[in-house]
């Protein structure tokens, strides 16, 4: 559980450090760019156990077709939508909705003798996050204007956002899903997730070959003039484009996956998905904290009751360990084939 809130503090650390990419940096090219190469990493530093994950069987690839089919569509989403809507609200859609899809996905594609309904306790945490969750992309914060102001698009150009925040969601929980049957099944955790995220590179880097020239560029820092006097301008100056992709490929794709991959060995992925909403939390704090960007008191309304789903979550979690999981001595098993 604590590498999975680790790792989502490094997600949210993605849309801040975007913003330090030049204007002429299309989302695709951030999105493929960040999961090409950062998959392709993840893949190669665990090749034994992806191969082995590879080589399952015709059962493993009815799950893993799926899952990276979804990894290679989220980071385009997620970077889209935080292009249109703003920081704040494309983190908060994409991960708030999460839970949802998680949940539905476990109840309704799980085999019938795994299947489960849903806790008590899930159930209120859930709720209150996601409260919160909508508070703040609703009513709580400045982003979708000022991005509106700033690019010269109409509110519908934000609801595209939002949209493409909801297909994060749901492609997010789709690969956190597909790794927890995976995991289950009985791929080693880091197999799991680096399979997937193998495959998905592979898909991407076409997207990358074809939007990704401006990555290459010597042009450095916001070109729209958006990054302009804000706190992380005056720390980092204006890096060049290779450095920003580099630091979104190393740190929140590859050493957060990796690490959210072995959290996931002995939490659900509804759980892990809610625990996980630590991520638009931190990244609204960073755009009004770093950014610049404002928060109405609605919004820290929100913010808080974010923290609070979260929270009870991972109480509910030491109390109650998922009856999904796997007995004792299988999860010895997986546990020791995990790097």
């Amino acid at each position: 559980m604590i590498a999975i809130v680790i790792a989502a503090l490094l997600w949210g650390t993605t849309g801040t450090a975007a913003t330090l990419l030049p204007s002429t940096v299309s989302p695709l090219a951030t999105g493929a760019a960040t999961m090409a190469i950062g998959g392709l990493l993840l893949a190669l530093s665990a090749l034994r156990q992806t191969l082995a994950v590879l080589r399952s069987g015709r059962g493993a690839w009815a799950v893993l077709v799926p899952g990276a089919s979804c990894v290679a569509i989220y980071p385009l989403a997620f970077y889209t939508s935080m292009s249109l809507a703003g920081v704040a609200i494309g983190n908060v859609v994409s991960l708030g909705s999460a839970p949802v899809f998680a949940a539905l996905l476990e109840r309704f594609l799980d085999p019938t003798h795994r299947q489960r309904r849903l806790q008590p306790h899930w159930v209120a945490a859930a709720a209150v996050s996601i409260t919160g969750v909508a508070v703040l992309a609703l009513f709580g914060h400045g982003t979708g204007a000022e991005a509106t102001a700033r690019t010269g698009q109409g509110h519908a150009t934000v609801l595209v956002g939002i949209a493409c925040g909801a297909l994060a969601g749901l492609t997010y929980a789709g690969y956190t899903y597909t790794a927890g049957r995976l995991i289950h099944d009985g791929s080693s955790s880091r197999g799991a997730m680096a399979a997937q995220f193998g495959l998905g590179a592979v898909v991407l880097w076409p997207v990358l070959i074809a939007t990704g020239g401006p990555l290459l560029s010597g042009t450095t820092g916001p070109a729209d003039g958006s990054g302009r006097d804000t706190m992380l301008a005056t720390l980092v100056g204006a890096p060049a484009p290779w450095q920003v992709v580099t630091y979104l490929a190393l740190g929140p794709m590859f050493a957060a996956y990796l690490l959210f991959g072995r959290g996931l060995r002995t939490v659900a992925s509804s759980r892990a998905t809610t625990l996980t909403l630590l991520e638009p939390f931190v990244a609204t704090l960073l755009a009004v904290l770093v950014l610049g960007e404002r928060l109405t008191l609605i919004g820290w309304v929100g913010l808080a009751l974010v923290l609070a789903g979260v929270v009870a979550v991972a109480l509910e979690a030491v109390r109650a360990p998922d009856p999904r999981a796997p007995a004792t001595p299988a999860s010895t098993s997986i546990s020791s084939r995990a790097v």
